[in-house]
């Protein structure tokens, strides 16, 4: 059981660290001027969008506003708790 409650650790880990590379990847696209063919752009979009992507299907945007994020962001949120949640169950 204790390798079970690291794994939960580790993955709550990754899901933080993804949740702040998702936040630089929407905090730049508030500069349109950006060259995205800059190689480190190019890894954090191609990290971040397949993600993001899975959202935009579901919320167009309003007004030119891309609001899957947000729901990109509670999701994760909704995935860090339930981890943390059963780390407490299995610890």
């Amino acid at each position: 059981m204790e390798s079970l409650g690291f794994l939960l650790q580790v993955l709550g880990q990754t899901i933080s660290i993804y949740t702040l590379v998702l936040l630089v990847r929407v905090l730049l696209s508030w500069f349109p001027n950006l060259d995205w063919s800059n190689p480190i752009l190019t890894t954090v979009s191609s990290i971040t969008d397949p993600y993001l992507n899975a959202f935009r299907g579901l919320i167009p945007p309003l007004g030119g506003l891309d609001l899957s994020a947000i729901l990109a962001f509670l999701t994760l949120q909704l995935l860090q708790t339930l981890l943390e949640v059963a780390g407490g169950y299995v610890g």
